[in-house]
């Protein structure tokens, strides 16, 4: 079959979803992205991305919004253009697999809420984690998008990416996305990718690539070229680096030619005006790693949101100085575990692991995520490689690995979990149910109203603490980056953070006190005052870097004292409990 090569090219704008989640980890309160909505909503936009992806954790976790009321009011602003939001599969907006009820109940809010366009993805490119949620965007009616995770590795080809978008077009796909989410697809590659799918199946085709590399403006060329139809921008304040090119640079570049998109260029200035206006109340969270061009993405495949995070989680563990290293462990972990695309969640998988190889001593695989182990064991899909039977039983031993569908594997739990939340007083809607079970350990306190929106960091500190107060963390700038400083103690005061008792686990040490290794948040406490624990068993579970992360008991004995509860943040070298032997 012979694709159709389309004239007019079309634009997806992605500041509102995509672009500040690459540059400023995901920080865009709805307050600001109204005023924007409602001017690009003249554009003449194929689709604005503003839902999706990152953006519902980031809402209850940090800026105490609620999701849904984001979807609800930014399409309130947008009459004449459709909203688009990116769907992990199976995994949804979440970093697991959620069993196929959850999966039909969240497409059909998502689209009674707001969502016109389903972006569909799975990390592994494993089409079994997304066909539950194609099916039910087909049968709700809206536009499904397919979507191929474009990477590069000794198990990826171009003819790999054809033949998948052929089954995605077996699929009912309205239309197909290659997704180049860390910015690595160079310019005769994306001429042939679009060329092989094009003189392949009839379809509508979108490219989606990051800056990051600092190819994507002439891969964008070479693909528009060789007939893509869509092509995926941000406007100039929040593009370019780990973002998407400029929307009005690649508007004006095909002005006047036989692919000219037919935006207006003065009705993108007043857009860019709105965010340029942002862009100056957000300038704390920009970073230097995520702004310029950084080549080297082309050999450890970071996608912009995970390099920013990676930046933030590596500040948190006060070894910031550690980057590096972890950027060139992460392309040795995915190697390791069978070169997965990295995308939501492989990215965080991969480079959670990755910090931890690098972290601890450098002893790679001394602590494993629970994540990484489900991985090996097949619960994430089929990786696109295989993985080495020595790091198989490295990371799980001897454990059987699965082959099935993994979601064929859990039981329906919408209705339990509806239940269970329901218990607790908190739901005051259907869509608070999703919110709950996608975000279990997040979800209650934002749900009972107790979390509170982080501020936004600014460029130069401000304010001078009070003569003998004795701030516990500052922002400080240094030749032009921000560092979070973390003040322990002053000429021997100890802070609250240093005395039981005072809500914040002690440091120092302790006669058989077990440390946190990390920052993260206590997901679990799984022991008491008074149990008897053997070495080995698990004392904490941590929810670091969006993994679960276990503390081991170092040696048998008992807990005698517990400095913690679930829900409190803990930092690197906190006490954590007592074991006396």
């Amino acid at each position: 079959m012979s694709g159709s090569r389309s004239t007019k090219l079309s634009i997806t704008d992605t500041t509102l979803r995509d672009a500040h989640q690459s540059l400023i980890a995901t920080r865009m309160r709805t307050s600001d992205m109204t005023p924007i909505a409602q001017a690009m909503d003249k554009a003449g936009f194929w689709s604005v991305e503003a839902w999706g992806g990152a953006t519902f954790d980031t809402c209850i976790r940090f800026l105490n919004e609620d999701p849904w009321e984001r979807l609800r009011s930014v399409k309130s602003k947008l009459h004449n253009t459709r909203i688009q939001m990116l769907l992990r599969g199976q995994n949804l907006v979440g970093y697991r697999h959620y069993s196929d009820d959850v999966v039909d109940k969240f497409v059909e809010l998502s689209h009674a809420n707001g969502v016109d366009i389903f972006r569909v993805f799975d990390a592994l490119n494993d089409i079994r984690n997304m066909e539950r949620s194609m099916k039910r965007v087909r049968d709700l009616g809206a536009h499904l998008q397919g979507t191929i995770a474009y990477t590069t590795s000794p198990v990826h080809s171009i003819k790999g990416f054809v033949s998948m978008a052929e089954e995605l077009y077996a699929h009912d796909c309205d239309s197909i996305c290659i997704k180049d989410m860390a910015g690595l697809i160079l310019p005769e590659e994306a001429r042939e990718l679009v060329t092989g799918i094009k003189d392949t199946i009839d379809t509508i085709l979108d490219l989606h690539c990051h800056s990051t590399s600092g190819v994507a403006l002439m891969s964008y060329q070479a693909a528009a070229e060789a007939g893509v139809d869509i092509l995926d921008t941000a406007m100039s304040p929040f593009s370019n680096g780990t973002s998407q090119p400029p929307t009005e640079s690649v508007v004006a570049a095909f002005t006047g030619t036989p692919r000219d998109t037919g935006i207006d260029l003065v009705v993108l200035r007043d857009i860019k005006n709105h965010c340029q206006r942002l862009r100056n109340r957000y300038e704390g969270l920009f970073t230097p790693v995520a702004e310029r061009v950084d080549s080297d993405v082309l050999l450890y495949q970071l996608p912009g949101g995970m390099i920013t995070n990676l930046v933030s989680q590596l500040k948190e563990q006060d070894a910031s100085d550690k980057l590096d290293e972890v950027f060139l462990e992460v392309p040795r972990v995915r190697e390791d575990l069978g070169y997965p695309p990295l995308v939501t969640p492989t990215s965080q998988i991969v480079g959670t692991q990755a910090v931890f190889n690098v972290l601890l001593d450098g002893e790679r695989y001394k602590n494993v995520t629970k994540e990484v182990k489900d991985y090996v064991r097949g619960l994430y899909g089929r990786p696109p490689g295989p993985i080495s039977p020595a790091i198989r039983k490295l990371i799980i031993g001897d454990e059987e690995v699965i082959t099935c569908r993994p979601a064929d594997l859990l039981e329906p739990m919408y209705e339990k979990m509806k239940t269970e939340a329901e218990s607790y007083g908190f739901i005051r809607k259907e869509e608070d149910v999703l919110t709950y079970i996608l975000y279990p350990a997040v979800a209650p306190s934002f749900l009972k109203g107790e979390r509170i929106c982080e501020d936004i960091p600014q460029v130069q500190l401000t304010a001078v603490p009070a003569a003998g107060v004795i701030p516990g963390r500052l922002e400080v700038e240094v030749d032009g980056e921000i560092f979070s400083v973390r003040i322990v103690s002053v000429e021997g005061q100890a802070t609250a953070q240093d005395v039981p008792g005072t809500g914040k686990p002690p440091r120092g040490e302790i006669p058989g006190g077990v440390k946190s290794n990390m920052q993260g948040m206590v997901l679990q406490l799984p022991v008491g005052r008074g149990d008897i624990v053997e070495k080995g068993d698990t004392l904490v579970v941590l929810e670091a870097m969006k993994m679960e992360n276990p503390i081991h008991c170092p040696r048998s004995g008992k807990v005698t004292e517990i400095f913690i509860e679930v829900g409190d943040t803990v930092q690197n070298g906190d006490v954590l409990l007592v074991i006396e032997q």
